[in-house]
């Protein structure tokens, strides 16, 4: 565990075997944040779609072991509502969605198959990063963020750090003084935010290797740990109760009290859409992405388990 600049920089080396012995977990097996929270950063796109940003990730904050952190939610709008929730399989506990999705998915009726794409789990990692060059808004040139991306600049990260080619070396990408700069492109694919043209820079050195600037950098990374602190989870009996309302199975009942400040922003976090007609089977099926992939995998682990 780093718990000062000094030990972060005498153990860099053991670093990256560290990462690379996560990654491989987190790609044979298996996080959110808020929009609100001013110490996140997200790029700018133009009116076409398009954007552009140099960032750089950080190592790990002190005293903890990563420097990312990886999250599961589930956002969905059901016939009694929404369900804007963690989901517990983040912390290794069960979900009352993942259990029903997978109830759902191995029914074999591609009407329900279709009703799990809509409700599965979402990915997110999250990092700290510092933004390089922000030409949208380069007040933010120099600083810290939070950054929370998705599979494919993970898949990015991972690349670098597992080369596929003999003249190709390990780089960790969250190193001070081995890392890289990442070059976020993004372009609007078929109606979708694509970050397919992101690419490393060679590996330099943050600020040149300064250390002392690197040492400031270093006491102002944000901690990740509260990400998947087991205090942002609801009971398993909550959630499951929470999923009755949004599905509209269960009864309705009188409020005793005033809603929450909490259940307020998440009831109106999202527009109510207009209610759609129900899927049928015998319609075209969207393509499944490798992400669904994975999830829809998952779920059919859950069912077999049971």
């Amino acid at each position: 565990m780093a718990n000062s600049f000094a030990t972060l920089k005498k153990s860099r080396t053991d670093s990256l075997s560290k990462l690379l012995s996560e990654s491989k977990k987190l790609n044979e097996g298996g996080q959110s944040a808020s929009t609100e929270d001013n110490r996140f950063w997200q790029p700018q796109v133009d009116k076409a779609g398009n954007g552009y940003a140099v960032i750089r990730f950080m190592p790990e904050a002190p005293n903890e072991d990563l420097p990312y952190v990886r999250t599961f939610s589930h956002g969905f709008q059901g016939n009694g509502g929404w369900y804007i929730e963690n989901c517990p399989t983040t912390i290794g506990q069960e979900c009352p969605v993942c259990k029903h999705n997978s109830e759902l998915w191995n029914s074999g009726i591609e009407a329900n198959k279709e009703i799990v794409r809509k409700q599965k789990r979402r990915l997110t990692y999250i990092s700290n990063i510092l933004v390089v060059k922000d030409p949208a808004n380069p007040e933010n040139e120099g600083k810290v963020f939070l950054y929370k991306y998705g599979k494919k600049i993970w898949d990015k990260l991972n690349d670098i750090m597992n080369p596929q080619f003999e003249d190709e070396q390990p780089v960790n990408p969250f190193d001070f003084w081995e890392g890289a700069d990442f070059k976020l492109k993004i372009r609007k694919v078929e109606g979708y935010r694509n970050y397919d043209k992101s690419e490393f820079d060679s590996p330099s050195a943050t600020f040149g290797g300064d250390d002392e600037k690197l040492e400031t950098l270093y006491n102002g990374l944000h901690s990740l740990s509260d990400f998947v602190d087991p205090s942002q989870f609801k009971s398993y009996a909550d959630l499951d109760a929470k999923l009755e309302r949004a599905l509209g199975n269960a009864k309705p009942t009188p409020r005793a009290a005033t809603p929450s400040i909490e259940e307020e922003d998440k009831t109106v976090e999202m527009p109510k859409a207009k209610e759609a007609p129900a899927p049928v089977q015998k319609s075209t099926p969207a393509p499944v992405t490798a992400e669904e992939d994975d999830d829809l995998s998952f779920f059919e682990k859950l069912a077999n388990e049971e």
